[in-house]
């Protein structure tokens, strides 16, 4: 049976693509089929530019499903988020596409990585939120978090919405490309966020992304 996890980010510029495409690439290297998916993609016309990046960090070319749409079957013109920019567009937000999609994948797939678009708190629409579409699939979810300043803020706040709706935490991913503006501040950093996991989540694994 095919796995399928949700990637979701801190904040906007937590890293999610680059997160989500390395560790795509770690589980082909362990032998399993991958897919990437895009949540909802705002910000492009007709092909995602995150699931572009997620087959670079692959190594490998567009798929068949990617020219299909299987992998981003949303996709909204305006760089904001999914609920404005789907009114920007005049389109609604139609969860069944996205369901149907992932489906199809994950009959194909050993994995299917599901991206988010922004935090896991950004709406979907003015009352039900990414968290709630993770929540009502019973998806596993895994947070990009990294060492900017007030990061440990918002990765303990996405940590008590993540327990508060009871999911699963597959996996924490520290994106390391942030690091290198204070070694100390980096350090200390990395090791409260790992420390807070082992305590709260020990089934969950955490993760460095190193920076390719």
């Amino acid at each position: 049976m095919s796995q399928k996890i949700f990637i979701t980010g801190i904040d906007t510029d937590a890293g999610k693509t680059y997160a989500a495409g390395w560790y795509a690439r770690i589980l082909m290297d362990r032998g399993l089929s991958v897919a990437t998916q895009k949540f909802i993609q705002t910000g492009n016309i007709d092909m995602s530019e995150d699931i572009e990046a997620h087959r670079r960090l692959m190594g490998i070319p567009l798929m068949e499903v990617d020219k299909a749409h299987v992998t981003a079957p949303i996709i909204f013109t305006h760089p904001a988020s999914a609920q404005l920019a789907a009114r920007l567009d005049g389109r609604d937000i139609d969860l069944r596409l996205i369901d149907e999609a992932t489906e199809r994948l994950a009959a194909e797939f050993d994995v299917v990585l599901i991206e988010g678009a922004g935090g896991i708190m950004a709406p979907v629409t003015d009352d039900f939120l990414t968290i709630d579409y993770i929540a009502s699939r019973d998806l596993p979810v895994a947070v990009v978090t990294n060492s900017r300043l007030g990061s440990i803020n918002h990765t303990l706040l996405t940590f008590e919405a993540v327990k508060r709706h009871g999911l699963r935490l597959h996996s924490v991913m520290y994106n390391t490309f942030y690091d290198g503006t204070d070694a100390l501040i980096d350090a200390d950093t990395r090791g409260f966020v790992e420390r807070y996991v082992r305590r709260h989540f020990p089934e969950a694994e955490f993760l460095l992304v190193p920076v390719l």
